[in-house]
């Protein structure tokens, strides 16, 4: 069972500062989907050990799915073996605390973030998420004026 308020509360944590048990990969590539796996991690989704799974143990041995924008969200929606985690695209207006939203450029999806909080509802709705790179802590999709995006629900 994802545990998404654990998954929120160590977003909130580590949201404006990196966790020294993981590598900050902010400067060769980007930390963001590397931060949202360990929010995932901290939701209690377990760790898949394979060459296509979403495991990491350091620098250099991880898989592609645990830092990698295009290959975390492969590994979530083709994944049917009931491990580790699945995502189920979703609209804006379905995503719940602890889900994932991905941004767009026009040419790629290049960002990943977690939702961590929720104002409002209905036509009022303002999701709030987080990331790293540049770390942000409950700002606005919006706020990053990107292209487009898309959305997921996180389940195990």
């Amino acid at each position: 069972m994802f545990d998404r308020l654990a998954s929120v509360k160590y977003a909130e944590k580590w949201a404006l500062s990196f966790n020294p048990a993981y590598y900050n990969f902010s400067n060769i590539g980007g930390d963001c989907t590397n931060f949202v796996s360990q929010c995932l991690y901290a939701g209690k989704i377990a760790m898949v050990y394979s060459a296509y799974g979403w495991y990491y143990k350091n620098l250099n041995d991880r898989a592609p799915a645990w830092t990698g924008v295009e290959e975390f969200w492969n590994f979530g929606i083709k994944n049917n073996r009931n491990v580790g985690f699945k995502l189920t695209e979703c609209t804006y207006d379905e995503l719940e605390l602890g889900d994932i939203v991905q941004l767009y450029n026009g040419a790629k999806y290049y960002h990943s973030l977690i939702v961590t909080k929720i104002e409002g509802s209905g036509y009022n709705k303002i999701v709030m998420v987080s990331a790293h790179d540049n770390p942000v802590l409950n700002v606005s999709v919006y706020s990053y004026g990107a292209y487009s995006y898309r959305c997921a629900k996180v389940s195990v």
